[in-house]
């Protein structure tokens, strides 16, 4: 078969990313976005090169209220592609494309289940999608060369596609998506009138529960508005469990209050390993550095001269500390030959592990 072409307008974190994974696995991968500063980082992370001006497919991951402005822009010039979209919100977009009987021969819905907290071309990375759900909404006309090519554009990135309506596909979204972002805003939200200063003594819990509230308000507010139906019935939901604790702790009721968290535990059973995503098989090698300039300049030319590869890295140091320390992600292979290089060479390289 001959190489896949492909065009992507917005090169956010998403768009990005399908750049980036699509490159890896062989496809030719054009990139636009309506931000200069955006487009010209995600084209010099993907190293494009010129590929023409027609495309079998074109990827429109922009915001949710671009989509079918893009949509219009394209498709007359581009008679014989397939489009599809990567947006959180499916039902109005796939009612308006089906009035353009063409257009919904040659669309494909689609809303890869994967994402950061952290948006923008900076964040992106191929490996995004591997393991992620990726839900796929057709239209009522799209074509079966349509589906056959967003398919192969899923599968291409490692993840597994789910067939479903626009409607369900809304339904499942709000629960499993828009919830967890209101209620960690909604926690965070809480946070602004209390006692700043106690923030200092918050661990790790408080942390990862707020995580999600860090993402972009403009692109929320868009997909909560726009989802307001589903997620209203959430949060309706959401609001008699809490009316039930509140009344539980009032009646100083024990076995309400427990039979509450019995409830979480049930439910956080229930869900699956990240869609059976594959976790990274990374090898951390914990290495104490002297804290002055030049450090982690001269680990990575070591790196360079065994020839392993660093997928990662994370750096601690306590200020006014004489050491620090750098831990790099490898492979087990290449963790456990730098390892036997630096401390041949003076460096304080510790044992390999995998977590």
């Amino acid at each position: 078969m001959s190489q896949r072409s492909v065009l992507i307008i917005g090169g956010g974190l998403i768009g990005t990313s399908i750049a980036l994974g699509l490159k890896q696995a062989g496809w030719a991968v054009a990139i636009e976005d309506i931000d200069p500063i955006n487009e010209k980082l995600a084209r010099d992370l993907l190293g494009e090169r010129e590929i023409g001006d027609q495309f079998e497919l074109i990827v429109i991951a922009t915001p949710p209220e671009a989509i079918a402005s893009e949509l219009q822009r394209f498709a007359t010039n581009n008679p014989h592609s397939t489009f599809m979209d990567i947006s959180g919100l499916k039902f109005e977009l796939i009612a308006k494309v089906e009035t353009f009987s063409d257009l919904a021969r040659r669309f494909v819905g689609s809303h890869p289940m994967a994402g950061r907290e952290n948006s923008g071309p900076q964040s992106a990375r191929g490996d995004l999608f591997e393991g992620r759900a990726w839900i796929v909404t057709p239209t009522s006309r799209s074509s079966s060369n349509s589906l056959e090519i967003v398919n192969e554009l899923i599968s291409d990135l490692g993840a597994t596609s789910y067939l479903m309506s626009s409607t369900e596909h809304d339904a499942v979204i709000s629960r499993i998506s828009h919830l967890p972002q209101i209620m960690s805003s909604l926690l965070a939200a809480s946070l602004v009138s209390g006692d700043s200063e106690s923030l200092s003594l918050s661990g790790q819990g408080l942390r990862d529960v707020t995580r999600l509230a860090a993402s972009d308000p403009k692109l929320w507010t868009e997909l909560t508005l726009g989802n307001r139906r589903e997620n209203i019935a959430q949060l309706n939901a959401i609001q008699i469990l809490i009316s039930e604790l509140i009344a539980a702790l009032q009646s100083q009721s024990a076995e309400e209050v427990q039979e509450f968290f019995r409830l979480g535990n049930q439910g956080k059973k229930l869900i699956p390993g990240k869609h059976g995503a594959k976790e990274r098989d990374y090898t951390y090698l914990p290495i104490v550095i002297d804290d002055k300039p030049g450090q982690l300049a001269r680990i990575f030319h070591e790196c360079e001269v065994v020839n392993v590869n660093v997928e990662d890295l994370t750096i601690e140091h306590t200020p006014g500390q004489e050491t620090g320390l750098i831990t790099l992600a490898l492979s087990a292979i290449d963790a456990e030959k730098l390892q036997s290089h630096l401390n041949a060479n003076g460096w304080l390289a510790h044992s390999p592990r995998k977590n």
